[in-house]
């Protein structure tokens, strides 16, 4: 029963499906329409997680393995499926508990405190629940404890990382009925920080183009030839290398998504240009996919949760996964990826030159899914505050960001028994440097303490504030 449990729970499909039918079975809305909203929403999700897929099998890899060919980049890639897959071998009963305690109490700190937001990303919270769990055991807490407060702190960053989002998440979407539910929270704010220093300039959607270019305002053109235009000069260097020379079996055991370019298992052999052209025009037609997706969700999750908000939260605003932004500024979406890749290029530059010079230090190699999901992100987020020029710098601000943060939680990881892996997104990476360097200062009953802190804290402010505008409301009248 905890296995089909947790099987719903972290399926993001039929989660974000059962909470659109409650919410219309609140509103009391004829059968029919429960039916339609909550299949409408179901097939949403199921249409982003599709063009997700695509995107990454597609494209998305390949660029990243062609990338580190082409260059010869060695070190470690920070990626947080490989970490869990991991950690689920030897705590995934306790990721189980954590994650279904922590949704319950998501709700419970929605409902009383001011951070009002339910998380809807379930994948990203059992990815959260398994690391939570890493990192509490290693404090010397076990069973119930364990339990309680991992579901505590797994709460807490539910509402915390929507709560910091906020502000710039209503500019995007001009809506306070929408959060941003991923766990990448903390690096998003730093974008939108740093892109304010350019507050004023033009949006990445209101670039003018000649008129013999007005094309390129189609995004699946621009996206297109953008990509197309990356993949043959990346591959032409790596072609130069020798790449289709060598041994097939020898490329493909370092770097497993080059398959299609070695043509391995083809029937007919492809031309590397054809390739790279098709390839960028794939991972065109999986953002067109991930976009329908995005749209098909928000038209029906958004009305069915007022159900949810007006009767069993009051207030309560679902947090969605990061492509939900996407379709607001499309074309910040590729420059925001393109330049946090460059950021992490830069960054890993810098931490070889840390690396030889100064202190031991991990490599971190940039790697094109969260720089694709997460740096697309972080530009959309620096559009909203500086334009143009606050995508740029807050997407490189942020690929920089994303690549230091992983090689500084590196050690921890390290000291737990996961050698080269480490999580990808920034709140993972700041909470296991938290977490895993008071588990060296103040082992058991201390760290449960701040799990509850952090659990109990929203809440009592929020009745000490409550209190206190009411006497004012009082002593007015």
């Amino acid at each position: 029963m905890l296995d089909f449990i947790i099987n719903i729970l972290s399926t993001p499909a039929i989660l974000v499906g059962l909470l659109a039918c409650i919410g219309m079975m609140l509103q009391k809305k004829p059968v029919e329409d429960v039916v339609k909203s909550t299949i409408k929403t179901i097939v949403g999700f199921l249409v982003l997680s599709a063009g997700s897929s695509f995107l990454q099998s597609g494209s998305l890899l390949a660029f990243g393995d062609l990338f580190n060919y082409a260059f010869n980049m060695q070190g470690v890639v920070a990626n947080s499926e490989a970490a869990v897959s991991l950690a689920l071998n030897d705590f995934a009963t306790s990721t189980a508990y954590i994650m279904a305690l922590g949704m319950v109490l998501n709700i419970v700190l929605a409902r009383f405190s001011k951070m009002r937001y339910i998380f809807l990303t379930g994948h990203h919270t059992l990815y959260m629940a398994a690391m939570i769990s890493i990192l509490l055991s290693t404090a010397g807490l076990e069973g119930v404890m364990l339990v309680l407060g991992g579901g505590m702190v797994l709460a807490f960053i539910m509402c915390f990382s929507p709560m910091i989002c906020e502000p710039t998440m209503k500019k995007i979407v001009h809506t306070d009925q929408l959060g941003f539910g991923h766990f990448g929270g903390i690096g998003y704010w730093f974008s939108a920080q740093v892109a304010k220093v350019f507050k004023g300039s033009k949006s990445t959607e209101d670039i003018k183009f000649p008129q013999r270019l007005t094309f390129l305002r189609d995004t699946t053109v621009s996206i297109s030839m953008a990509m197309m235009i990356f993949f043959v000069v990346i591959c032409a260097v790596a072609v130069g290398k020798g790449i289709l020379a060598a041994d097939p079996n020898m490329i493909l055991a370092d770097y497993p998504n080059l398959g299609g370019l070695l043509n391995v298992g083809a029937e007919t052999q492809t031309n590397w240009i054809v390739w790279c052209l098709t390839s960028g025009m794939n991972f065109a037609a999986a953002i067109y996919i991930i976009l329908s997706g995005v749209r098909l969700i928000v038209g029906e999750l958004v009305p069915a949760f007022k159900g949810i908000a007006e009767t069993l939260v009051p207030g309560a605003v679902p947090a969605i996964d990061c492509p939900v932004v996407f379709p607001y500024a499309p074309n910040a979406v590729l420059i925001g990826f393109l330049t946090s890749f460059v950021g992490g290029v830069i960054g890993m530059i810098a931490l070889i030159l840390l690396n030889k010079n100064l202190t031991p230090i991990a490599i971190i190699l940039p790697s094109v899914v969260p720089h694709f999901f997460c740096g697309a992100t972080a530009g959309v987020f620096g559009n909203a505050e500086g334009g143009l020029k606050g995508c740029v710098a807050g997407s490189f601000a942020h690929g920089l960001l994303i690549t230091f943060l992983p090689a500084l939680s590196m050690p921890v990881f390290t000291a737990l028994g996961f050698a080269n892996t480490t999580f990808s997104d920034a709140d993972f990476s700041v909470l296991a440097t938290i977490f895993g360097n008071l588990a060296n200062i103040m082992p058991g009953m201390p760290v449960f303490i701040i799990c509850l802190i952090l659990f109990v804290a929203p809440i009592v402010w929020n009745v000490i504030t409550s209190s206190k505008n009411k006497e004012t409301e009082l002593s007015i009248e």
